[in-house]
């Protein structure tokens, strides 16, 4: 379940991070709980602790975790994690925004299937900002590709997610934090004042205090509020 002193704890540290930046006036950083390997209790657990954004990283551990919920008034369910082609549509059942949109392939997919059903679908263009080959996402030079997926009918893509890089030298963390926040800049001088990116999903528990001074609107937090994952 979650805890309650350690959810105290990332709020402040937000707060801290946002006042050592002169941010504290923006709009609040929403806080992801990321819940995979998780049962469904701990979904629950934030629900009731007032986190109202959760992250899951697989479709089909998600789906079978979603159908023994209760309901859950105001809860959004993001998919976090790598999303094949041929689940997406089930992941357009399930979730309520994709945040790992890694490919303007898979992009088209999802678009095809929002303008079958004639509606529209928030998502998130994952960019792999550490340039790490472990990683999948859009490269940062990748600006036409980006620009082209703003413009598919259908899918409202409301900014950009990365992982931090994995290492110990907070500049380097920083650095794909930063290049994050450049590239939404310059997506944006292009794009038309309908289709302004305003998210940047980034940081999780060992390095969004960096994020959220880089500029992070949203932050993925797992093991920081329910500790280790079972298993």
């Amino acid at each position: 379940m979650i805890n309650q002193a350690a959810l105290e704890s990332v709020r402040e540290r937000i707060d801290r991070a946002r006042r050592r930046v002169g941010s504290e006036k923006d709009p609040p950083v929403e806080i992801v709980a990321v819940t995979k390997s998780f049962p469904g209790e701990h979904i629950v657990s934030a629900h009731e602790s007032g986190l109202f954004t959760i992250g899951e990283n697989r479709v089909q551990e998600a789906e079978k975790k979603f159908k023994e919920l209760p309901e859950l008034v105001g809860m959004k369910c993001r998919l976090i994690g790598h999303l094949q082609s041929n689940k997406a549509r089930t992941a357009m059942e399930i979730f309520d925004a994709i945040d790992s949109v890694d490919s303007l392939k898979l992009a088209k997919r999802l678009s095809r299937i929002v303008i079958e059903k004639g509606e529209s679908f928030p998502v998130l263009a994952q960019v792999n900002t550490a340039a790490d080959p472990a990683k999948s996402g859009f490269d940062l030079n990748d600006i036409e590709l980006l620009l082209e997926l703003a413009d598919l009918p259908g899918l409202l893509v409301e900014g950009l997610m990365t992982i931090g890089e994995l290492t110990r030298d907070e500049s380097h963390i920083r650095k794909t934090f930063a290049k994050l926040r450049e590239l939404r800049g310059d997506l944006n001088r292009q794009l038309p004042p309908d289709r302004q990116m305003k998210a940047l999903s980034m940081g999780m528990t060992s390095d969004f205090e960096i994020a959220v001074e880089e500029g992070a609107t949203m932050i993925r937090i797992g093991r920081a509020l329910f500790g280790e994952r079972p298993g």
